[in-house]
């Protein structure tokens, strides 16, 4: 892979991490166009720059999580985000190196399947009564996190979109769009730094041989993460997740015509 490729990566790894379209899905598509020249382990280091992002967009909130927990003894926000990362995280866990060798999780086919359905789930979504039962994640309760967490096992599949599921089922849960994405975020942040802390322990060789170019993807990631977590959370403080439904839609579409008319 050389630099430019790379930096595309990164490019949409930033992006699509956090809009709620798959950067797992985006990264297979960017693979696809590039003949497969990138392989499991560089998307998933460039993780990194995405969960610096987010770290610092969130720092504010974080230190506030912190304080609930040590200072005014509230635990129910960090009990929740530890029961909803448990399923996902578990699974994660015990089928990593299953997720990461088996073609069906690079399959083509299988992203613009999951970009379509989840793209129907999103349109329909907002056709549905607007509940705000729930004003933020620590008002969720144990089952509705549990609810959150098995939601985000989908988001094993590429074209799912980790923060598209979670976000979805926060406002099945009664949340609004905005503090579901806000959850979904700091929920997500532990789970990622879980991911890059066993990616140094089994394969920080990988990392260091290809420094120089995860620099330049990372670097990317991080600055288009950092606009895209914070247009996001501008974006549903006022408006609906049907967009990028229809996004996905289309994307879907135009990239099984596009398939079909070149084979």
């Amino acid at each position: 892979m050389n630099i430019i490729e790379g930096g595309v990566l990164g490019l949409i790894q930033g992006i699509t991490e956090f809009i709620p379209v798959s950067s797992s899905g985006h990264l297979v598509i960017g693979q696809y166009l590039f003949h497969h020249s990138s392989d499991h382990l560089f998307v998933e280091f460039i993780n990194i720059g995405t969960v610096l992002a987010l770290l610092i967009y969130f720092w504010p909130r974080i230190i506030s999580a912190v304080k609930q927990v040590f200072i005014e003894h509230d635990y129910r926000l960090a009990r929740n985000i530890i029961v909803s990362a448990l399923p996902a995280g578990a699974i994660g866990l015990i089928l990593a190196d299953f997720i990461s060798t088996n073609a069906f999780f690079a399959n083509i086919w299988v992203v613009i399947t999951a970009l379509a359905a989840v793209g129907v789930v999103m349109v329909l979504l907002e056709k549905l009564p607007r509940s705000s039962l729930v004003k933020e994640g620590s008002q969720l309760g144990w089952r509705r996190s549990l609810a959150v967490g098995c939601a985000q096992v989908f988001a094993l599949v590429p074209g799912v979109s980790r923060s598209g599921s979670t976000i979805i089922a926060g406002r099945l849960m009664g949340m609004p769009s905005a503090p579901a994405a806000e959850y979904s975020f700091l929920l997500s942040i532990p789970i990622m730094l879980g991911v890059i802390a066993k990616l140094f322990m089994s394969d920080r060789a990988y990392f260091f041989d290809n420094w120089q170019l995860l620099l330049v993807s990372n670097i990317i990631a991080f600055v288009i993460g950092l606009l895209a977590v914070r247009f996001l959370m501008q974006y549903l403080s006022h408006r609906s997740l049907a967009a990028f439904g229809w996004y996905r839609i289309g994307l879907a579409g135009a990239l099984a015509i596009g398939i079909l008319l070149l084979q």
